[in-house]
């Protein structure tokens, strides 16, 4: 056996773990800094509001798995479904 298979992977450093939070968090940033300098053609007012499309987003995740949750209680079923 060789050292090859013993040797942490890349996601399993905690160094490298950091920095790709790091470079996660820089291209959120310029996101934001870049809605406020590009000029977006807009359609109804309530895309003026700043950082409309990101909140929408986030809003829309948020909503998905909350029906996601309620969905898994109706649908679900018992441990033993497939062994009877």
């Amino acid at each position: 056996m060789s050292d090859e298979h013993n040797k942490p992977g890349f996601f399993e450093k905690p160094e490298n773990i950091s920095m790709i939070l790091k470079v996660f968090y820089v291209i959120c940033v310029l996101l934001v800094v870049a809605d406020f300098i590009v000029h977006r053609h807009i359609y109804h007012d309530w895309e003026n509001i700043p950082a409309f499309y990101a909140i929408y987003g986030f809003v829309g995740c948020v909503i998905l798995v909350l029906i996601a949750k309620v969905m898994r209680k109706i649908l679900m079923r018992e441990e033993t479904y497939y062994d009877k």
